[in-house]
C-alpha cells in the first residue's frame, strides 16, 4: 500500500501557489495535512494565546483547502491551530472553519484535539515532568507564574482523531512531522519513513528548489518515501531533501518525536527524476517511555523602545564607543533618579551588531546607524518612566564631555513606544504518559 500525503505549505497563513495545489487535486491524495504554527517568532503568541498570522489570510488558504478536501473527499488535518496551539485557539480556528462552512455550503464533521495543560494538571503531575538538556531552572512553585502551557501531540494523538472519521482535524500544539505521519502509519507503512517523510515535507515546498510554491506531494510506503513538487517550475534533489533534516533540529540524524527518535544515518537519498527524490533507509527507534515536549511562556517584565538615527559621520565612526558611554550615563542617570530598581536596558546598534552583538565579525563602513534601546522592567509604569528618562539623552548626548551639543533624529513621535508585556519560554521539559492520551482531550463537532 501506499499512502499519499498533500502538503500544501509550511503553515497555514504563509501562502501557497493554488496551481499547484489543484495539480495536487487532481492527482489525489489519502490526505491533506499542513501546520498551523511554531515557536520560531518567540514566546508571544504563546504567552498571549494569539495567532501570528492574520485572520484574512487563514480564511482565504483554509477555504481553498476545504474545497480541497471536499473535491478529495479525504481528511484535512492541521496541527498547532493558530501558530501556539492552546485551547483558545483551536476554538478559534473551529469558528473560521464553521464560518468557512456556512460559506461554501459545507457540513462536515470536525474533530478538535487540545493539548494545552492547565495549572492543576502539571501540578498534579510534576512528578512524570523531567528536564532536558539546557533547560531553564524552574521548580513546582513556579507553575502559578505561567500563561500557557502545551504538550506537543505526537502522531499517536492525530491518529485518535483520524479514528473518529472526522472530515476536518483541527490539533493544539503538535510536532510539525506528526500530522503529516499520522496516516501513514495508521494504514502500516513503514514507520521510519513515515516520520522521516514527515520532517522533510513539514515545510511544503523548503524542500525544494521553489520554497514559495508551497505545495509537496510525499508518498510513503512499505520500504520508503517518495517527495517531489507539485509546481512544474520547482524540483526536489538529494541535496535539497537531505538537507531539511537540519532545519530546526540540532543533529542532522536524530529527530526526536513523542514515543522515540528516528535515525537517518543509513538512509539512502536518490534521485528518481529531474523533480523527484526517493528515500530508503531510515530507522525508528522506540523509546522505554512514552513523552511529550512541553512547552510554557509567562510574563517577564513590561518593555518600551526607542529608537535614534544617528548619522554624523563622526560619532558613526565611533558609535560603540558613543554607545558604551551613554549606557554607562544612563544606568548612572536612573539610579540617581529613580533609586535601584529591577530593569534591563539593552542598545542594539542596528547597521553595526545588532543582530550578533559582541559575536559579530564583519567590520562594518554605516552611512548612518539606528540605535535601538530596549527598557524592560516589573511594571509597564516603570518601564515607560525609565524610557522617558532616557529619550532627551538618545537625541542629545555627546560623545565626550567636551564636545558641542549634538542632535540625532527621531523617526516618529513620541519616540518611547511602548512594547506591553514582554514573555518568556520557561520549559525545555517532557512529560511521561501512560497512554498517549492521558495529556489530551478530543470532541467532535458535527
Amino acid at each position: 500500500m501506499t499512502t499519499k500525503v498533500l502538503v500544501p505549505s509550511g503553515v497555514l497563513g504563509l501562502g501557497f501557489d493554488r496551481e499547484a495545489l489543484a495539480l495536487g487535486v487532481a492527482e489525489g491524495a489519502d490526505i491533506i495535512a499542513i501546520d498551523g504554527g511554531s515557536t520560531d517568532s518567540g514566546p508571544f503568541y504563546l504567552g498571549t494565546a494569539q495567532s501570528k498570522y492574520a485572520r484574512a489570510t487563514c480564511k482565504a488558504e483554509w477555504r481553498d483547502l476545504m474545497l480541497a478536501r471536499a473535491q478529495l473527499d479525504v481528511p484535512l488535518v492541521i496541527g498547532s491551530a493558530g501558530t501556539c496551539g492552546a485551547d483558545s485557539m483551536v476554538d478559534w480556528m473551529l469558528a473560521l472553519t464553521q464560518e468557512l462552512a456556512v460559506e461554501l455550503g459545507q457540513s462536515p464533521k470536525i474533530a478538535l484535539l487540545y493539548s494545552e495543560q492547565s495549572q492543576t494538571t502539571l501540578q498534579s503531575r510534576w512528578s512524570q515532568i523531567s528536564p532536558l538538556a539546557a533547560a531553564p531552572a524552574f521548580e513546582q512553585q513556579d507553575i502559578d507564574t505561567l500563561s500557557h502551557c502545551v504538550a506537543l501531540a505526537g502522531v499517536e494523538q492525530i491518529q485518535a482523531a483520524l479514528d473518529t472519521g472526522a472530515d476536518i482535524i483541527i490539533a493544539g500544539r503538535c510536532t510539525d512531522t506528526a500530522v503529516i505521519a499520522a496516516l501513514p502509519i495508521s494504514r502500516g507503512e513503514h514507520v521510519a519513513a513515515a516520520w522521516h517523510g514527515g520532517k522533510i515535507a513539514e515545510c511544503g515546498a523548503l524542500c525544494t528548489s521553489h520554497p514559495v510554491t508551497g505545495c509537496v506531494m510525499l508518498e510513503v510506503d512499505q520500504t520508503g518515501f517518495t517527495i517531489r513538487p507539485l509546481h512544474p517550475d520547482a524540483q526536489c534533489t538529494p541535496h535539497s531533501v537531505s538537507a531539511h533534516m537540519l532545519y530546526e533540529n540540532a543533529d542532522p540524524v536524530v529527530l526526536y518525536e513523542p514515543g522515540g527518535h528516528l535515525d537517518v544515518s543509513t538512509a539512502q537519498y536518490r534521485a528518481l527524476d529531474e523533480r523527484s527524490v526517493r528515500v530508503e533507509g531510515s530507522t525508528w527507534i522506540k523509546a522505554e517511555r512514552y513523552t511529550v515536549k512541553l512547552e510554557a511562556a509567562r510574563i517577564r517584565g513590561y518593555q518600551y523602545s526607542l529608537l535614534a538615527l544617528v548619522r554624523d559621520p563622526h560619532y558613526v565612526k565611533h558609535i560603540r564607543q558613543w554607545s558604551a558611554h551613554l549606557q554607562g550615563f544612563l544606568h548612572r542617570l536612573i539610579e540617581d533618579t529613580m533609586g535601584e530598581l529591577d530593569y534591563d536596558l539593552q542598545l542594539r546598534l542596528i547597521g553595526v551588531d545588532a543582530t550578533l552583538g559582541e559575536l559579530e565579525f564583519v567590520e562594518s563602513h554605516p552611512v548612518e546607524v539606528g540605535v535601538l534601546g530596549l527598557i524592560t522592567a516589573s511594571s509597564d509604569d516603570q518601564a515607560q518612566e525609565i524610557a522617558k528618562l532616557c529619550n532627551p539623552h538618545f537625541l542629545h548626548f555627546s560623545l565626550t564631555d567636551d564636545e558641542p551639543s549634538v542632535t540625532f533624529a527621531f523617526p516618529y513621535s513620541p519616540a518611547e513606544t511602548s512594547r506591553g508585556a514582554q514573555y518568556e519560554f520557561v520549559f525545555n521539559h517532557v512529560m511521561e504518559l501512560i497512554e498517549p492520551m492521558d495529556g489530551f482531550r478530543l470532541k467532535v463537532v458535527s
